[in-house]
């Protein structure tokens, strides 16, 4: 018998003795369970019942249809402390004709559990917990639970591996988002693929072709943050086919050598250097080094990659249909990863010592490395420049370099500076006063008395800037 012990919230009972009450089937369904058999805490939980969207309409007094096509309905229950939940309920269906790689033109609901369950994509994705059990008694406490295993999840969650529901080609011809999950879900657990459902994601390229970007961009960055090693995915990816369909750029580092102070080929460091990376860096690592192959010198340097990798990055970004802001933020950090900050270092000989006199930062060079990066971006590109380090084993670099930068920085922001033109200590409006009305030009001049104070702090006063603003 296949058993599971754990504890189902009162609000999902309630949800289910509802619909018990008027008579019918309830079960629990989806990615809940899955995470339930491997130890995992899930964070939603799905059910499946023959109900119709109208009949639960009229079960769940507080109730939302958010898909009355597909049976879906948005149950919000308050649990035993009167806090409202959300319960995803869908009636049992079957679908036809699918359209646009995604969409079937038929959708039938049924009373049967077994025909709903083979609908579905993976193996560990169409177990099911009937919950018309009288342990449903409302109490927050673990218990022994049956689950009803048709297409044999629970064997694949042990072999740890990915398999499509049925016939995988017919799965994948349904729905060309499943190919890009299968991969995420790999990730995500450390699983392999099934043969025959990895060659079923090869043959069905041209499904998958015609999803959405918007969709793409999410499956993929659910990859990137909720995997320890996104590289897995990322190579399951490559070898399928699907990352050349919406991300060919990454595939151009392929074996271009990187034979100064590097041991992998661009390629390679690139997904290493992500899967060091904090979550919220993990893109603009994954992308730091993608303007190389476009700068390569063939002699182990790639001179203005930086300038070029942020140029590649706006516009894969904009393609994959990333907000203006994140786009922003992540070509911002592409940019400016190359910078180097000169410091002592013990047992320096005369020389260095002498170089390292000719390559100091001034303070004004401190304001503008600030300006330039922006000083809410700089713990971001210090993460990066040191997951970009530590996934290199012939790097130069030392953290200390970052942590006497920080220290460099600290300093220079004790005095009084301005970094950005809203910290000048004239605006828009006092240039109007002295004649300069056209908006293009106030920017312009704007940006020009920034660039002064920014050398010499002490100039930020109204008056020297507005004569400075009249010589401009």
């Amino acid at each position: 018998m296949n058993t599971v012990k754990f504890l189902i919230p009162d609000y999902v009972q309630k949800v289910a003795r509802m619909l018990l009450k008027e008579g019918y089937q309830c079960y629990l369904v989806g990615g809940a369970l899955r995470d339930v058999v491997l130890g995992i805490q899930p964070d939603d939980y799905d059910l499946a019942t023959d109900a119709k969207p109208d009949q639960m309409l009229d079960i769940f007094p507080k109730s939302v249809s958010t898909g009355m096509r597909f049976g879906m309905v948005s149950a919000i229950v308050p649990d035993e402390k009167g806090e409202n939940f959300e319960v995803q309920v869908t009636t049992f269906r079957s679908e036809e004709g699918y359209v646009d790689g995604r969409w079937p033109t038929k959708v039938t609901f049924i009373n049967d559990i077994d025909r709903d369950l083979g609908r579905r994509d993976f193996t560990f994705n169409a177990m099911a917990l009937d919950l018309s059990s009288a342990q449903l008694d409302g109490k927050n406490e673990e218990k022994e639970w049956e689950i009803y295993d048709p297409f044999g999840g629970l064997q694949d969650l042990g072999l740890k591996v990915v398999r499509a529901v049925g016939t995988p080609i017919e799965r994948f011809k349904e729905d060309g988002l499943r190919a890009y999950k299968a991969c995420r879900m790999a990730s995500q657990l450390d699983f392999d693929i099934e043969t025959d459902t990895f060659e079923a994601i090869r043959n069905a390229l041209p499904v998958a072709a015609q999803i959405s970007m918007e969709r793409v961009r999410d499956e993929f960055m659910k990859m990137l943050i909720h995997s320890s090693k996104p590289s897995i995915g990322i190579e399951l990816m490559r070898k399928t086919g699907l990352l050349e369909l919406f991300l060919p750029e990454l595939l151009e580092g392929l074996g271009v050598e990187q034979k100064v102070f590097h041991a992998d080929d661009v390629y390679t460091h690139s997904l290493k250097t992500c899967d060091l990376a904090p979550d919220r860096i993990k893109l603009a690592a994954l992308f730091h080094d993608i303007g190389k192959p476009r700068k390569d010198m063939k002699n182990g340097h790639f001179y203005g990659h930086d300038s070029e990798g942020a140029s590649m990055t706006e516009i894969i970004m904009t393609r994959m249909k990333f907000s203006k802001s994140e786009t922003k933020r992540v070509v911002n950090l592409v940019k400016n990863h190359m910078f180097f900050f000169p410091y002592y270092q013990e047992g320096m000989n005369e020389e260095e010592m002498r170089k390292l006199d000719e390559k100091e930062w001034s303070d004004s060079a401190v304001r503008r490395f600030i300006a330039r990066v922006g000083e809410e971006n700089l713990e971001d590109l210090f993460a990066l420049r040191i997951a970009d380090a530590s996934a290199n084993p012939l790097t130069a670099f030392k953290p200390d370099e970052i942590s006497e930068l920080q220290k460099r920085i600290s300093e220079v922001r004790s005095k009084d500076m301005a970094l950005k033109v809203t910290d000048l200590k004239v605006n828009g409006n006092d240039l109007k006063e002295i004649g300069i009305t056209e908006g293009r030009e106030i920017g312009r001049v704007l940006n020009a008395l920034l660039e002064l104070v920014i050398e010499d702090p002490m100039a930020n006063t109204k008056e020297t800037l507005l004569v400075r603003a009249k010589e401009i």
